[in-house]
């Protein structure tokens, strides 16, 4: 094969390029239908596939009387919208009727619909595309791309080995995703079977095995208990908790207790501190620089991400100074769809501040490590019943200080709480590890699916 056989084209010498049809206005249109319209939002279920076949909304003859009907083998692409629609490609696998979103490439004779699907794939839009707040393409710049055109059976022979490439690409991507979800499924066990016991060995298991005594999580919630009626400092008379009610949470492992999560805190008396409302903190505040402000975003489930932080002026932080955030402290989302995504402030917190949306609790260390806290808050079914039973609202559900402080929660002997840390950051360092390689590995077979394009259609020798 020589190059002379190849020749570069423009796109309107050998295929037409138009666009859809506009959606027919009124029910009436629809009833009974039995015609595929494509819609924008069918090029966003393809998930990588190629061929359209089908698609939820389905005409009928008195609408398809002033639609034009595109060919088996056209080539769509949408044409306005976010840049990231702007590259959505597809295949019509069957005749169908296309919305006017849709730009439409039907190939003639000396191209095939395969060839040109695949090679439109490797066109960035967004480049061509004018507007910034709603991109758009002008068909008539779409008309004027070059395109490669080698043979119609040559065409045919590197589609086969693109598709055979991209099938082997699919397998082992789908490989990936699903120790991805595997890796998900198991930092979730890990974590549940930290707060039930059963990821090390118990203080009660090993204070026998060697013949000495401990303090038992009772013992530790008297300890508790006494450090707080101490440190009362209020007026009248001190006044001690309410007995905690564990009739409907289960029977803990030996030597553990269930300890309000209000009598934790490194002040007992306000363990839980709620971030700033309303005009102590407008949007308008926030600066490109300065004091970090965290906000729901910043918490990851049970992990925290310094991309996405707010930031305001030192005069503003000093205001604001109540809400402060320090590394160890227990940041809990309020609010929202976000509800429950707990974490442990990083090391590189230091005197930042929270937005209202989250609650902070600074727990002695003493009596909790914030760790354990965080894992029964996010994997432990008993402590999640008892968080998304007390919600307040229907259409933006909450949570406040006094109904996170009324949470029962597990709390092992303190030195078995070292140990339930120091393994659960050892296992899910190592499930990182894997997920890393993972995420790596996924990224590479992206840019393997660029290289199989780049040399399908560059020219031969």
């Amino acid at each position: 094969m020589t190059n002379a056989l190849w020749s570069s084209e423009i796109l309107e010498d050998v295929a037409t390029v138009t666009t859809g049809n506009p959606a027919p206005q009124g029910q009436e249109f629809f009833k009974d239908g039995n015609l595929p319209f494509v819609r924008v939002q069918d090029l966003g279920r393809l998930k990588g596939a190629a061929h359209i076949n089908e698609t939820a909304d389905l005409v009928n003859g008195n609408a398809a009387k002033s639609l034009k009907l595109f060919p088996k083998g056209s080539v769509l692409f949408t044409k306005s919208g976010a840049s990231l629609l702007l590259n959505q490609r597809a295949l019509l696998g069957r005749d169908m009727y296309v919305v006017s979103h849709i730009g439409v490439a039907v190939p003639g004779p000396r191209i095939t619909g395969e060839w040109l699907y695949y090679w439109l794939t490797t066109v960035d839009f967004g480049e061509i595309a004018h507007g910034a707040n709603m991109p758009s393409l002008r068909i008539s710049l779409v008309k004027q791309l070059t395109v490669p055109v080698p043979p119609v059976a040559e065409q045919q022979s590197r589609v086969a080995e693109i598709e055979k490439q991209f099938s082997r690409l699919d397998e082992a991507i789908a490989g990936l995703k699903r120790v991805k979800v595997n890796l998900k499924r198991y930092k979730a066990a890990v974590l549940k079977a930290a707060v039930e016991g059963r990821l090390v060995p118990t203080e009660a298991e090993l204070a026998r095995r060697e013949g000495r005594s401990y303090e038992t999580g009772v013992q530790l919630l008297q300890r508790i208990l006494a450090t707080r009626r101490s440190q009362w400092q209020g007026k009248g008379k001190y006044k001690e908790p309410a007995t905690p009610d564990t009739t409907d949470l289960p029977e803990l492992p030996d030597g553990w207790a269930w300890v309000p999560f209000g009598v934790l805190g490194d002040d007992p008396f306000n363990t839980v501190q709620t971030g700033p409302f309303g005009a102590q903190l407008h949007n308008t505040e926030f600066t490109a620089t300065g004091v970090p402000v965290i906000a729901v975003g910043n918490l990851t489930g049970t992990g925290f991400r310094s991309k996405g932080l707010y930031f305001v002026s030192a005069a503003k932080a000093k205001q604001l100074s109540r809400y402060d955030v320090w590394a160890g402290d227990l940041l809990f989302a309020r609010s929202g769809a976000t509800l429950g995504k707990v974490c442990v402030a990083p090391a590189e917190v230091q005197d930042w501040r929270m937005t209202g949306h989250i609650l902070r609790a600074r727990l002695n260390r003493q009596f909790i490590v914030p760790d354990v806290a965080v894992y029964s808050l996010a994997a432990l079914p008993s402590v999640t019943r008892q968080v998304f039973g007390n919600v307040r609202g229907v259409t933006r559900p909450g949570f406040n200080t006094s109904l996170l402080e009324s949470i029962q929660i597990p709390v092992p002997p303190l030195a078995e709480q070292h140990r339930i840390v120091a393994e659960v950051d050892r296992r899910l360092s190592i499930a990182r590890e894997v997920e890393a390689e993972v995420d790596a590995n996924l990224k590479r077979a992206q840019g393997l699916r660029q290289a199989v394009l780049k040399k399908a259609f560059s020219l031969p020798c």
